[in-house]
């Protein structure tokens, strides 16, 4: 049964709620509170892949900086805080849900999330970059410390920020977990059009979505995808019968079996894992991902 979660409108040709109002509110309360009870979970199957990956790439490159990650779509900084702290998303569910006898204001709980994300910080912690058009969400995550820099950009309209492209220039690795389908190959385009050397790129996609644009655009700036074949993950349950619907429709216009995957009421994202030739020789994918 789907969770009760009310639906608006569909913003996407897959059919996919519009939950709009939820990434774009002064602190991340409302968008865990919606999404708890979808069992909203992407963020935790990119927590194991994100460090894994990012460690890997350090130790690669043997850099004596932190590695430069830019997160796209990077919302409340969700994909920050698992990154970089000891944390889970269970952790971060239980925070934001809680009821308290006294609600703390947005303000509050701003300066409550400082101390909280602080003490909880790996001593080793990478650089994160994010990048979202919400502007209050990215603002939120740049206040409490879970982004090193926060642009709120729509690349899919305009072209990289004289700012933005110099923070850009120096990046290692760029992650999502949820945007693939709302941003496409033209975001990616702008992204690595100026950066100094081809970054690896870890993005989890709904199998709904295509993403054969983005590889083909990130194969021209010199990198090879390969895709897991092992498994997918799952991303949320559907909200009701309707995205259901549209969710089966587009697979099956794609040619994909959704037995134990979206027959069981969930979305599911295939992950793509995009490297220089080199590395992709160097460093086999089955042995970069976490078991």
């Amino acid at each position: 049964m789907a969770a009760a979660v009310t639906r608006t409108t569909t913003t996407t040709d897959w059919g996919k709620a519009d939950f709009e109002a939820i990434y774009n509110c002064p602190d991340p309360r409302r968008y865990f509170t919606t999404l708890q009870p979808l069992e909203y979970q992407i963020p935790h199957h990119g927590q194991a892949v994100f460090r894994a990956v990012a460690e890997t790439l350090q130790r690669h490159r043997g850099a004596h900086r932190p590695l430069n990650v830019v997160d796209l779509c990077c919302s409340y900084g969700v994909n920050a805080a698992l990154l970089n702290h000891r944390l889970s998303l269970t952790d971060l569910y239980a925070r934001y849900t809680d009821h308290r006898a006294e609600t703390p204001t947005p303000d509050q709980l701003r300066t409550e999330d400082r101390t909280f994300f602080a003490t909880r910080r790996h001593a080793e912690a990478f650089r994160v970059t994010g990048l979202d058009a919400a502007g209050q969400a990215v603002e939120y995550a740049r206040a409490v410390g879970l982004l090193d820099g926060g642009f709120s950009e729509n690349l899919e309209l305009d072209e990289p920020s004289p700012a933005l492209r110099r923070t850009l220039a120096d990046t290692d690795l760029i992650t999502v977990t949820g945007g693939v389908g709302y941003i496409t190959a033209r975001t990616f385009g702008r992204l690595v059009e100026g950066m100094s050397t081809p970054p690896w790129v870890a993005a989890f996609v709904l199998r709904e979505v295509s993403y054969r644009p983005i590889s083909a655009l990130l194969a021209r700036a010199g990198l090879v995808t390969e895709k897991v074949t092992t498994r997918t993950f799952r991303q949320r349950r559907f909200v009701d019968g309707t995205e259901r619907r549209a969710a089966l429709e587009a697979l099956a216009t794609r040619g994909l079996s959704v037995t134990g995957k979206e027959a069981d009421g969930f979305y599911h994202a295939d992950l793509y894992v995009s490297r220089p030739a080199a590395d992709v020789a160097a460093l086999p994918l089955v042995g970069l991902l976490p078991g």
